[in-house]
């Protein structure tokens, strides 16, 4: 079995290079390639990865192709049976990345999997969950902003919850393995979403032709989340608005002129 690494990267280079230095400093048993797609980065992301680490394949985009596109561009580039979407702010320990290949392959109903997500200090993130709809978004919002503000119940539960593991809805592209011939019959990822909900999306395909999605806390993640929308948050910000209600058109459309109309009011509709 073989493993192809899809790393999308965007003006991002110091955590680019952070995540491949931790990929190479102790590498995955499985037989593996990287490949870096750039999204047209001014910081000298392309030549750096290519200087510092001649057998990872570069791929330019030209233009700022939005997440899913690169992504896809990166799957017709490599070869490998199963398929892994990586942040480059992400660091990899070692074994994280076979334990998650065994894990999903453990479980043959299984088409994608997601590790277990941790931020610099070892906490955790709620990086799945159920299908996106208006009363999930609102509860994954309002757990969000509990856990942010420390509430010690929350911070129980969701420490319980992400080391338990379990079928799930949808697993965070932050990491997300997957087996090729399952990505290649749902037609990758969906392009029309720029940035966010493409994971979601991709899951709910993936379940639409009746495979499953396992969450797998065997296998641990450094996520340093929040980078990259740190850069341009006004810019992020309509980018998630876009996807939002690119995503209800496709999957909730009744509810799709009410979420306009609730943007509208909040000042938050993007421009098409």
């Amino acid at each position: 079995m073989t493993l192809s690494i899809v790393i999308v990267s965007f003006n991002a280079s110091t955590d680019l290079a952070r995540c491949l230095e931790s990929l190479h400093a102790s590498p995955a048993e499985i037989r593996h390639d990287i490949v870096v797609v750039d999204n047209a980065s001014t910081d000298g992301a392309p030549a750096m990865a290519r200087g510092r680490w001649p057998l990872v394949q570069v791929i330019e985009m030209g233009t700022n192709a939005g997440f899913a596109a690169a992504a896809n561009a990166g799957i017709r580039a490599t070869g490998g049976e199963l398929v892994l979407f990586l942040n480059g702010d992400t660091v990899v320990p070692a074994g994280a990345i076979d334990t998650l290949v065994a894990r999903l392959v453990a479980h043959p109903s299984a088409a994608a999997a997601g590790p277990r997500l941790v931020d610099a200090s070892g906490r955790p993130e709620l990086s799945f969950g159920s299908m996106i709809s208006p009363v999930a978004e609102l509860r994954q919002k309002m757990v969000g902003r509990l856990y942010e503000a420390r509430i010690p119940a929350v911070e129980e539960w969701i420490d319980r919850r992400t080391r338990r593991e379990s079928f799930v809805d949808w697993v965070s592209g932050a990491c997300l393995l997957t087996i090729r011939r399952d990505a290649e019959g749902v037609g990758l990822l969906d392009e029309r979403y720029f940035l966010y909900t493409e994971d979601v999306d991709f899951c709910a395909a993936l379940r639409a032709r009746g495979r499953r999605i396992l969450f797998a806390p065997a296998a641990e993640i450094t996520h340093l989340r929040g980078r990259s929308r740190d850069t341009s948050p006004d810019r992020m910000n309509a980018a998630y608005r876009r996807s939002q209600i690119a995503f209800y058109e496709k999957h909730h459309p009744r509810w799709a002129p009410a979420l306009r109309t609730y943007l509208r009011l909040k000042g938050q509709l993007p421009r098409t």
